[in-house]
């Protein structure tokens, strides 16, 4: 079961002046939304229904695909030339937002992610990659092998 903390902490973290899915709900109205505890309720057990009756509603599923070209790419005539994005139901993508929260929590709460995943993950900091680095340095040192990185940051 689902608690409002989770679903609050979860749309806290999303940007209000994010494109809205074919609902036509953005972040802003859904955020003013369940201020209201009653619409905060249903739509935490309408969470919970699709978790246990297994079934992701039709509704969640519905997407708008958006083609984006790229920088000095004026032909669309080849697929390489141009990025597409989908737009989600924004209600879908805050229940799949509580459940990840709820899905990593547990997983690093049991250690069942392995230590070179750490990029995106709650309480993982440079620090603790930097950590792991070392260690697996130092693993490979004592089985008397040399190490190498390769390092690159893609914005």
């Amino acid at each position: 079961m689902f608690s409002k903390e989770e679903f609050l902490s979860s749309i806290n973290k999303c940007n209000n002046d994010l494109t809205p899915g074919p609902n036509r709900l953005s972040w802003r109205y859904l955020k003013v939304i369940i201020k209201n505890l009653a619409y905060l309720s249903n739509i935490i057990n309408i969470a919970n229904m699709c978790i246990e009756l297994e079934h992701w509603l039709s509704h969640f599923k519905m997407f708008i695909p958006i083609i984006i070209p790229k920088p000095n790419k004026a032909s669309y005539d080849i697929p390489k030339k141009f990025r597409s994005i989908v737009l989600l139901n924004t209600l879908g993508k805050l229940i799949e937002k509580a459940i990840g929260e709820r899905l990593q929590f547990q997983a690093l709460s049991k250690n069942k992610i392995y230590p070179c995943q750490l990029g995106e993950l709650k309480q993982c900091s440079i620090t603790d990659a930097g950590i792991v680095l070392t260690y697996l340095i130092y693993v490979d040192w004592v089985k008397n092998h040399s190490t190498s990185t390769l390092a690159f940051d893609i914005v």
